[in-house]
């Protein structure tokens, strides 16, 4: 059953490639934002989806985040969300993520309910 509350964590370590060098975000060897917006999705996705109806799951619509500061490669990352809002379809997240010194980024999240089925269905 969905109901405020919900909550995941993810986790990855910073690796070349999810820097913002290799990313193409920056051009520094550091954590790169879409790499941890992508893992702060990750937390929302796996918060909610043992609790959607049979055939559904959510896809990302909105990221308002803010990344504080940054992470050295070998970092472990974690990322949190927590379901605060549900409107019909709509489901609105905190999210945040740190490393071993901290917070490292926050900001909401929103997602949405689909059958999996019709979105796919839309791709012509």
């Amino acid at each position: 059953m969905l109901e405020t509350g919900l909550s995941s964590r993810s986790t990855t370590t910073v690796t070349a490639d999810k820097t913002a060098a290799a990313m193409g975000s920056g051009d520094l060897p550091v954590y790169a934002t879409p790499a941890m917006v992508a893992l702060m999705e990750h937390a929302a996705l796996e918060a909610v989806s043992s609790s959607l109806p049979a055939g559904s799951t959510t896809v990302g619509s909105e990221m308002n985040v803010s990344h504080l500061k940054p992470s050295k490669p070998g970092a472990t990352i974690t990322a949190t969300a927590v379901l605060t809002a549900i409107e019909g379809r709509r489901l609105t997240f905190n999210v945040g993520a740190r490393d071993e010194e901290g917070v490292i980024g926050e900001g909401t999240h929103v997602r949405y309910i689909v059958d999996r089925e019709r979105f796919l269905s839309k791709l012509g």
